[in-house]
């Protein structure tokens, strides 16, 4: 008892950032556990995920519980001051489950059932299967509940990850449960889904299906509600087994590990159920911008769950095995992109995975103890990683940011339906948006439509396709009290059912952006333009091979004197995807397609509305466009950076904190502008500094 008092201790003084990964014993002989314990104090390691795909180990026939290997991980990671984020292992149902009950096998689009053989073969609304979980998941919550060893529960693992959707009949009949409760009658649901349409009425639940392969199109509501009940559906995965644990006594936090922005799971809806947030990211080293996507990633976790640090419980310490070209990390990039999640609210740091699997499909992804062994760059700078870390103080994870863009998993769902002037991708646009804040060295939210604004000064609203009247009545408020937003093309189209308004386009955004919006204008996108691009020459600038514009030319002008504060810089950028016919009703025109078809109509407006100001741009800019444009709107806003540096560092704003990281290949020199201090950053190198409250 004194032993295991004395590990507890040492581990609560270490614990204030969670270091380690995933291990897997279950892989490795009972004489290199012992081996590992030491090798994870030398590195600092005080939290490592165990049990993610051991349900065969743990459960080897049904009704049949071997827990004695479990029992001796955990007592040896607990004498060694190391805890235990202990999974519920469903993640990867065993071959005698499949065997027995092939039933829980899921199905694809075309009703072809996927095998075994992989992971995340099951269907997630199959009674059995979730049967058979919560029997896994009740073993493991009764006999672990209290164990000294365990300071989180782990449920699942990537859920929705290789499954975004089932087409089974579990699914189908699931889906006609999760419709009933959501319209409450059949004539609700056809009203909502337009099913005149096409002779698609329907006079009863029990005939509708899941949006399988048809002969053509399917109606985008009974698509975009497909999506929400898949969302839900794998939700409910995570919501059964975390009330299970809790039902025997648990009170550690329970998570489960995200995936970024990913497609197929609603997470502003899924964080309400989380304790903490965890996230798993793997950006590109052949990508020298893929440091933007993880900052993208690692804001969105911070945005999730507000004032409440968030673990990155996945990373590699240098090259993975699932890409085409699995480039290594360069030196220093494994610390940096750890030192940017901290920076961005992280208070846990992990990789996958501890010890380098020797057989298998990841055999070839790197771990913090290699295949090549502890004389290598990788363990080395592990063991730099884990002194780093616990040598932070406690900080708060919040960002102080001035600026949020609305993030809308909706819109994204319906956008990808099809059947639209043009294919926007979403994702990749409000990337884009958040890229060119980020190279201005701004700190940056995410909020949902209908998420609390009150605390900004700028909101960015980029292609918000679908916008139910919640979010609506928030946009409106926000400038109403005196914000800024910019709102871009393709915004306040439909409602919540994916159904246009009585009115026309822009109907709850109107009275705000002073615009009326006629006609979208559909280009030819930029990767489908069949242009090659010159040395030095802007993607959509080169003419398209075929009929069509692929291109939208635009510019803006300072204000004329006696304008105001609001006046903005002059600007210019190219539009791409859409070209719209606007008119203003009360709105200012700042800025006029400069060719093309629309030369001389109305490209960027501005309106006020209350105490604030509401701008509309009736394009999706290029790159250079966006950063022109958002760097005239916040300089009108008042919102100046807080360091100025090239485009390659990154600046993080945590707490008191400021970190700034320099993921680009050179040195380069960072200048503070509140106190002019000269910051010199090698490459893969970072900086970090407090500023008085």
């Amino acid at each position: 008892m004194k032993r295991r008092q004395r590990a507890s201790e040492e581990q609560d003084r270490r614990r204030h950032v969670y270091y380690g990964g995933d291990y897997n014993p279950e892989q490795w002989p009972r004489e290199t556990w012992r081996e590992d314990v030491a090798l994870m104090r030398e590195a600092g390691v005080n939290l490592v995920n165990v049990g993610i795909f051991s349900w065969s180990r743990i459960q080897p026939a049904e009704g049949e519980f071997d827990f004695a290997w479990l029992d001796e991980v955990l007592e040896l990671l607990h004498e060694g001051g190391i805890g235990v984020n202990l999974a519920t292992g469903t993640a990867s149902p065993p071959p005698w489950a499949v065997h027995a009950y092939p039933e829980i096998l899921p199905r694809d689009a075309n009703g072809s059932v996927l095998g075994p053989g992989a992971r995340q073969h099951f269907a997630p609304s199959s009674a059995t299967y979730r049967r058979l979980a919560t029997e896994l998941v009740t073993a493991l919550a009764a006999r672990y509940a209290d164990h000294p060893a365990v300071k989180m529960w782990h449920v699942d693992n990537e859920l929705g990850c290789h499954l975004h959707h089932d087409y089974s009949e579990h699914a189908a009949s699931a889906f006609r449960r999760w419709l009933r409760e959501r319209y409450g009658s059949i004539d609700a649901l056809n009203a909502a889904w337009g099913t005149a349409f096409w002779s698609q009425i329907y006079t009863d639940f029990e005939q509708i299906l899941p949006p399988r392969l048809a002969t053509y199109v399917i109606n985008p509501a009974q698509v975009l509600d497909f999506k929400r009940y898949s969302s839900d559906a794998l939700l409910s995965l995570f919501t059964l087994q975390r009330d299970i644990i809790r039902a025997a006594g648990a009170t550690q936090a329970v998570t489960t590990n995200f995936m970024g922005a990913f497609p197929p799971a609603d997470y502003w809806r899924w964080a309400q159920e989380m304790d903490v947030i965890a996230d798993d990211s793997y950006p590109d080293p052949n990508d020298a911008e893929s440091f933007r996507g993880a900052a993208l990633a690692r804001d969105l976790m911070r945005s999730l769950k507000p004032g409440t640090p968030w673990i990155l419980m996945e990373q590699a310490t240098n090259a993975v095995n699932w890409r085409e070209t699995n480039a290594p990390k360069a030196p220093g990039q494994m610390a940096a992109l750890s030192m940017q999640a901290v920076a961005h609210g992280a208070d846990g740091i992990q990789f996958f995975q501890w010890r380098q699997s020797r057989r298998g499909v990841e055999k070839f992804h790197s771990a913090m103890v290699p295949q090549a062994g502890l004389d290598t760059r990788v363990w080395r700078d592990v063991v730099a990683l884990g002194e780093t870390l616990h040598s932070l103080p406690e900080e708060s994870p919040l960002s102080h940011a001035r600026i949020a863009i609305v993030f809308d998993w909706h819109s994204w769902w319906a956008l990808e339906a099809g059947s639209h002037p043009v294919r926007l991708p979403y994702a990749e646009i409000v990337q884009r948006w958040y890229s060119a804040l980020h190279r201005l060295h701004h700190s940056i939210d995410f909020v949902p439509p209908s998420g609390e604004l009150a605390g900004y000064d700028v909101v960015l609203a980029p292609s918000l396709y679908l916008l139910d009247d919640a979010g609506a009545a928030k946009l409106n408020a926000f400038v109403e009290a005196g914000g800024t937003m910019l709102m871009t093309a393709y915004s306040d189209v439909v409602d919540e059912h994916d159904a246009f308004r009585d009115g026309g386009f822009l109907v709850t955004q109107r009275a705000a952006l002073g615009v009326r919006l006629e006609e979208f204008g559909a280009l030819v996108p930029p990767a489908a333009s069949g242009a090659s691009l010159s040395a030095g020459e802007s993607e959509g600038t080169a003419s398209a091979t075929g009929p069509g514009e692929n291109a939208a030319p635009f510019a803006w002008g300072a204000a004329p004197a006696g304008s105001g504060a609001g006046a903005l810089p002059a600007g210019a950028g190219l539009g791409q995807y859409l070209a719209e016919t606007i008119h203003p009703e009360g709105a200012e025109v700042l800025g006029r397609f400069t060719s093309g078809r629309l030369a001389g109509a109305p490209a960027l407006t501005r309106h006020g509305h209350g105490a604030g100001i509401a701008y509309y741009v009736a394009t999706v800019p290029d790159d250079a466009g966006m950063g022109a444009l958002l760097g005239s709107v916040l300089a009108a806003a008042g919102i100046e950076a807080e360091v100025e540096a090239p485009e390659e560092v990154e600046f993080a704003r945590r707490g008191a904190t400021r970190t700034v990281i320099n993921h680009g290949a050179a040195p380069a020199v960072v200048r503070v502008r509140d106190t002019g201090a000269e910051i010199r950053l090698d490459p893969f190198a970072w900086e970090r500094w407090t500023v008085q409250a």
